[in-house]
């Protein structure tokens, strides 16, 4: 694994959780549990799958109940360290006493938020620039909860709002903060909020930066956000795949699939989906379909040849589960259109998908690109050589060694 330029981790994780009552009466709310792991344990497994080798918990709170879990961290083959301080400390005060302990460049987590994340793209934006912070923001185009701050194009953040009341905020910080350890020089010896002492003046100096993030951050901030990260954590085994070109005959150039009939399988393509099938996968199909904002077929049409799809699987006792068409034009400038990944986003929304831990398999470099821009785990490329069939074959002999 490559070296990281970030060597350390610092969780946040010294609240009372007071939403969280009563499960917080007992215990620190990242100790709550999800499929048997308490939400710290998946922290800590991505802080390790970042390459990232030292972890500093900063602790108030019940601080017993997690050493007691974490220990030293060897389990997770990471070295933990702690800070202990009274637990009506705010988060600037927390870090300020943990100075001597955080090393010059840092990954500020906190202990409540999940996201999959490409560490190292954020590392790079981050060294490149003149950020003091490089936050984390979740573009939050569905609305998922309430923006607090403004971007540039370049990601510089132009208004950081902790209260959230001012009008055309865009986005929402959610933590995974890559930090220099000099602006801890700038808090008080008060009992400070990290963000909002920080935060709003180094954006009004120009030294506070965002790193977009599309995929859906997942909580224990609150009993409301509990469901969807149970949704999230519940194991599922997920491929994305392309229709014409990956399952279907490819129409001829510039031309579109704009009946039923002209819907043909490729040799092997269905045996490919029973295979995944018979190995628990939920198959979900992404598709560009130009044809219809051109005016070669309806929605209608459409919708006729997807059931003629899903009849002839039928026969073999399978599905498609998921359906999901980009229907505009070439220079519509669409998210979704592939190779941009908007339609892998909007399906993993949906169905709380983990994207790092998916599969896709398309024909088309397009597909391909979508697939890395979403954080697919592996993108796989149908050719006439290497048909669906012959990878999917490959695919499952790699995830089964």
């Amino acid at each position: 694994m490559k070296e990281r330029m970030i060597s350390q981790a610092v969780i946040l994780a010294g609240g009372y959780g007071t939403r969280l009552q009563p499960f917080t009466d007992t215990k620190p709310k990242p100790m709550y549990e999800f499929e048997g792991r308490p939400f710290l344990d998946y922290l800590l497994r991505q802080i390790k799958e970042f390459g990232i080798k030292e972890v500093l918990l900063l602790l108030g709170y019940l601080p017993q109940v997690i050493q007691e879990f974490v220990g030293d961290g060897s389990a997770y083959g990471l070295r933990v360290t702690y800070d202990i301080t009274p637990s009506e400390y705010d988060t600037g005060a927390r870090l300020k006493h943990a100075e001597p302990l955080i090393k010059g460049h840092f990954l500020l987590m906190y202990c409540d938020n999940y996201c999959p994340m490409d560490l190292e793209e954020a590392e790079k934006k981050f060294f490149s620039s003149k950020a003091l912070v490089q936050i984390t923001a979740y573009a939050n185009r569905d609305f998922y909860t309430k923006n607090n701050l403004c971007a540039d194009e370049t990601g510089k953040i132009t208004v950081y709002d902790k209260s959230r009341i001012q009008e055309g905020l865009s986005m929402v910080d959610i933590g995974y903060a890559l930090v220099r350890k000099d602006v801890l020089n700038m808090l008080p010896d008060s009992n400070v909020n990290f963000e909002k002492a920080i935060y709003s003046p180094l954006a009004d100096r120009g030294l506070l930066y965002a790193f977009k993030v599309e995929h859906r951050y997942y909580s224990v901030g609150s009993w409301d956000r509990i469901r969807l990260a149970k949704e999230f954590f519940s194991p599922k085994k997920i491929v994305f795949l392309d229709r014409d070109g990956t399952l279907n005959v490819r129409a001829s150039k510039g031309e579109y699939i704009v009946s039923p009939d002209q819907f043909v399988w490729l040799d092997g393509a269905i045996e490919a989906l029973k295979l995944l099938k018979k190995n628990g996968y939920t198959l979900i199909l992404v598709t560009n379909q130009p044809g219809i904002a051109r005016g070669y077929l309806t929605e209608e049409t459409l919708k006729q040849i997807h059931e003629k799809m899903q009849k002839d699987l039928s026969f073999e006792g399978i599905q498609i589960d998921g359906i999901y068409v980009c229907t505009h034009g070439w220079n519509d400038g669409c998210f979704c259109r592939k190779p941009k990944p908007g339609l892998l986003f909007q399906a993993q929304r949906d169905l709380s998908l983990d994207l790092s831990n998916c599969v896709l398999f398309g024909d088309d470099e397009r597909d391909l690109e979508a697939g890395k821009a979403a954080g697919c785990r592996k993108v796989m490329q149908v050719t006439e050589e290497n048909s669906l069939k012959k990878q999917v074959v490959k695919y499952l002999q790699e995830v089964s060694e």
